[in-house]
């Protein structure tokens, strides 16, 4: 499948560099990241959100755990994780669960994990579940800056 339509039109318009790394398939971030070689603190995992009757998306490191109460201080109380049908239908043109770290090009206001801002390079889904983007933390930090910032995740034991 490669990357997704969508997101490969938004990157075009809005110039930004990236590699495609194809790898084997896998089915979570934490494999992707282990079956790529690639740190989980710079592979950008996004997590979609209900949130006040429509969605959006926390993009943060696949090494961390979300804290939802955290989002929910910074957000509201409205606030929960949506489920795979939900998910499904905002990312039609991905693989189920190839969740890419950008949301507007899917009509989703971000919220980045200020961890993930920190790393000199990025990696993320490309809507597949063999394919993985490679940025420059430049390059992502245009795709991200609109975007809310907090810290809501923490590193997993």
């Amino acid at each position: 499948m490669s990357i997704a339509p969508t997101l490969r039109q938004y990157l075009i318009a809005e110039n930004i560099q990236y590699d495609e790394i194809p790898h084997e398939l896998t089915m979570s971030s934490t494999r992707t990241a282990e079956a790529c070689h690639v740190s989980g603190d710079r592979l950008a995992k996004g997590i979609v959100l209900r949130r006040d009757g429509g969605y959006m998306l926390a993009v943060m490191p696949a090494s961390h755990h979300l804290h939802l109460l955290e989002l929910r201080k910074k957000l509201g109380e409205d606030v929960d994780m949506a489920d795979e049908t939900e998910i499904g239908q905002l990312f039609r043109d991905c693989a189920h669960g190839a969740v890419p770290a950008v949301g507007k090009c899917y009509g989703l206001d971000l919220i980045v994990d200020d961890s993930i801002e920190a790393q000199p390079e990025i990696y993320m889904e490309a809507g597949d579940h063999e394919t993985l983007l490679h940025l420059s933390g430049a390059q992502f930090a245009r795709l991200t800056a609109n975007a809310m910032h907090g810290r809501f995740s923490s590193h997993d034991a």
